[in-house]
């Protein structure tokens, strides 16, 4: 058996991100006829056709689709090992990180992990990006280089995780509200007006469970996207918010808080990122930085 061609791997992943000949020749400096033979050659030597004509453009096949991912991490993984491996000096360090996480985590914690790196090293910036889903495509594909999150089924399994901190749900109310007088028990809990944190709309969660054990149930009149939002509407109204107490830490001056008059599971708000970039010495300074930053106790771990 020949072996093969590697260097048409490295043609594979720009003609399935291009998705056009043409763009493709351009990007690798070839002519339209050199990428054309190159397009037959991968067609036979994965007995697929790869790309298929539809209209005037081009579009994957189902093969391609799923051999994109695969061949991109190839080739990015083939590029690090020639790739010099220099002793990283973060003076000279200029990049840019994209760090996917929530509004309020970049609020609570984006202050202090900001100056950290402009004092170690100036030339690095980092770019907040909103997580509006638990997707792991964004790390899988190189757009996201780290982000924050709860484990959960969406998360891809090959992902590397390191926990930050655990967290717990508290109520919080506007100064002078009600609630901030007495004990709150659950039928006081359940008597007010509630503000549902969901990014996809869904006003069932762990809090609800934990009510209709009681035989309970809270009347949610607005339901917004994120924790900061919440924090800034009970600030503003009668409505309640219950939000994870460090998540949402600085959010939470002049408001009242109080812990939940039941019980919900703590949650655990971990670092993820892809395994490519494990060795990477820039980006595992950055994980340090985040750690560092947050203060909390490492509660379980991948690749630090």
């Amino acid at each position: 058996m020949s072996r093969p061609d590697l260097n048409l791997l490295v043609t594979l992943d720009v003609l399935l991100s291009e998705a056009s000949v043409a763009r493709a020749a351009r990007r690798l400096r070839l002519s339209p006829s050199a990428m054309s033979r190159a397009l037959t050659r991968l067609r036979s030597a994965t007995g697929d056709p790869l790309l298929v004509r539809a209209g005037r453009s081009l579009v994957p096949s189902p093969r391609a689709v799923e051999l994109r991912p695969r061949v991109h991490q190839l080739v990015q993984e083939a590029a690090d090992v020639l790739r010099p491996g220099a002793a990283l000096d973060l003076k000279r360090l200029v990049r840019t990180f994209t760090f996917r996480t929530s509004e309020g985590f970049a609020e609570n914690f984006g202050p202090a992990l900001l100056a950290r790196i402009g004092e170690e090293a100036p030339g690095v910036r980092l770019r907040f990006l909103p997580k509006v889903d638990k997707e792991s495509a964004p790390l899988r594909d190189g757009t996201v280089d780290l982000e924050t999150g709860v484990i959960g089924p969406a998360t891809g399994p090959e992902l590397r995780v390191q926990a930050l901190f655990r967290d717990r749900f508290v109520g919080v109310v506007r100064a002078g509200h009600p609630l901030c007088k007495g004990k709150v028990t659950p039928a006081r809990y359940a008597a007010g007006e509630h503000i549902g944190v969901s990014r996809r709309g869904v006003d069932h969660g762990p809090i609800e469970a934990a009510m209709l054990d009681l035989g309970l149930a809270r009347r949610v009149v607005t339901v917004v996207g994120g924790f900061a939002t919440a924090v800034a509407l009970a600030r503003g109204s009668d409505l309640i918010a219950s939000v994870p107490e460090r998540h949402t830490g600085v959010l939470l001056a002049g408001l009242h808080r109080f812990r939940l008059p039941f019980t919900i599971p703590e949650i655990t708000v971990s670092l993820l990122w892809h395994p490519r970039l494990d060795a990477d010495a820039a980006h595992r300074w950055l994980r340090q930085c985040v750690h560092a930053c947050v203060g909390g106790e490492q509660v379980a771990s991948g690749a630090s």
